[in-house]
């Protein structure tokens, strides 16, 4: 069961105040564990998956479940409070920066990070059918280490 969370669960009222008028203003009920997650996640700008989150919340807040946790990212996609970021099947993240950017992926390291790219201009894409239209485009370069170079 969910409640409303106690002003004491926070570093300051005025944090609270925030979060809740944020997700208010999203049309999301702020329920404890929301406010929980909305905490951890929107301390900073950051791109964490699920797992990621999961880890960070119930560092405090052991009563967070995995599934509260997609739910809760999934309806913070859905209400515009995060991006979506497939970087493949198996590596979803939720990025908090929602201005349209790219990003770098470390394949070794399993990072993702925002790269500036202010001249960044994509041409040529094919016509979409009649029936359909862009909702965004998401551009995630991959890269790894190099391997070391031989001197002999």
């Amino acid at each position: 069961m969910s409640h409303i969370i106690h002003e004491t669960d926070f570093s300051c009222a005025s944090e609270r105040s925030r979060l809740v008028e944020r997700l208010k203003s999203h049309h999301i009920i702020p329920t404890h564990q929301r406010l929980v997650i909305a905490q951890a996640l929107f301390s900073r700008r950051q791109h964490v998956s699920a797992d990621q989150l999961l880890s960070q919340v119930n560092l405090d807040h052991a009563e967070v479940s995995k599934a509260t946790i997609y739910n809760t990212l999934n309806l913070f996609e859905e209400k515009g409070l995060v991006r979506r970021i497939v970087v493949d099947p198996e590596r979803i993240f939720y990025d908090t920066h929602l201005e349209s950017h790219p990003h770098l992926f470390n394949v070794e390291l399993g990072e993702l990070t925002d790269i500036e790219a202010p001249d960044l201009r994509i041409e040529g894409l094919p016509p979409l059918p009649p029936d359909l239209y862009q909702e965004g485009l998401d551009i995630v370069i991959r890269v790894r280490s190099r391997p070391p170079t031989s001197l002999c």
